[in-house]
């Protein structure tokens, strides 16, 4: 069983997450996964991690398979195995215009074909082939990793829906998927094909550890509407029946009314999606994820009023949260 928590934590500067880290492994967490999308990078956190609190299970959920050459992604990742001497998991995405197009002014097209393509690569670079051809979304002319990395580092795959979810299992170590209920983690399993047995199912659980309901799921809509409307989650969500729930919030937000938009959307799916309550709740529904097939699951850590802030809070709210041994 993995239990990890996402990097950064909300509130806590860079610096100040060395006496965090560093208690992570005894309260039973064993993985820090980092995001990338306008904010930091995805590798400095984890390069950092891995300098104050060696033995984590570094990983990107997820890096966009655009903005970073095939080859500079895996020296980068290999770089990173070497230096922590740890595992390393490089997850790898589709992102999107917002941060692909829009802000690096690189195009986004074909996103199937370059994460495909990038896993590929990935896989033989850190297998200590020579990777040498014509990709259908790149050419590479010749790249050797100077040397094996130990221990080789791992790829999965961002993946919400069936096709890049069949890709996951198939060209990867596993998917990592988010903003998914209980429900949700079946047929997103079942979605991963024949090659379930043996891949790692990774999920992204939004958690903020409060008995304040009014307040959870005020930040929770605060959170989820925007990425309810974003294009890649509203399809996600319509393929998992949501359609019909989601449809008042849809429109509103179509008509230019973002709190109208927030406040269609249900208190129910709130529930479902975030994932709050007191420690033992917020534990009972943590679990309930695992029953349902999610293999690791990390903490994506929101801010609640009981644990106040700055890295203390963060690390009482952690505290609370670890896993039960």
């Amino acid at each position: 069983m993995r239990y990890g928590v996402n990097l950064p934590l909300i509130g806590v500067s860079l610096p100040d997450h060395a006496p965090v880290l560093r208690e992570l492994a005894d309260l039973g967490y064993t993985d820090v996964w980092t995001g990338e999308a306008a904010g930091h990078d995805g590798f400095t956190p984890l390069a950092l991690a891995a300098a104050w609190a060696p033995g984590l299970r570094l990983g990107t959920a997820v890096v966009p398979a655009f903005t970073r050459g095939p080859a500079l992604l895996a020296m980068t990742a290999a770089t990173l195995a070497e230096a922590a001497r740890a595992e390393v998991v490089v997850g790898i995405g589709s992102s999107g215009p917002p941060f692909v197009d829009r802000i690096n002014g690189i195009s986004s097209a074909e996103p199937y074909r370059r994460v495909r393509d990038t896993a590929r690569f990935l896989r033989h670079a850190f297998e200590g082939r020579t990777v040498r051809g014509r990709f259908d979304s790149f050419t590479i002319d010749g790249f050797r990793l100077p040397g094996t990395p130990v221990p080789r580092p791992r790829v999965m795959v961002g993946a919400l829906r069936p096709g890049m979810l069949r890709l996951a299992a198939r060209e990867s170590d596993g998917a990592i998927t988010n903003f998914l209920a209980v429900e949700d983690v079946p047929v997103v399993a079942d979605a991963l094909g024949p090659a379930r047995p043996g891949k790692e199912l990774v999920a992204r659980l939004y958690v903020c550890p409060t008995r304040d309901r009014t307040y959870a799921r005020m930040i929770g809509r605060r959170l989820l509407v925007g990425i309810l409307n974003a294009r890649t989650y509203s399809a996600f969500h319509t393929w998992l029946g949501r359609e019909d729930v989601l449809k008042a919030c849809w429109q509103a937000w179509a008509e230019g009314d973002p709190a109208r938009a927030a406040a269609a959307v249900p208190d129910e799916l709130v529930d479902d999606l975030l994932v709050h309550g007191s420690p033992e709740e917020c534990r009972t529904h943590l679990a309930r994820f695992v029953e349902a097939g999610v293999d690791t699951p990390f903490l994506h850590l929101l801010p609640a009023p009981e644990t106040g802030d700055g890295p203390q809070g963060a690390l009482r709210a952690l505290r609370a949260l670890a896993p039960v041994r």
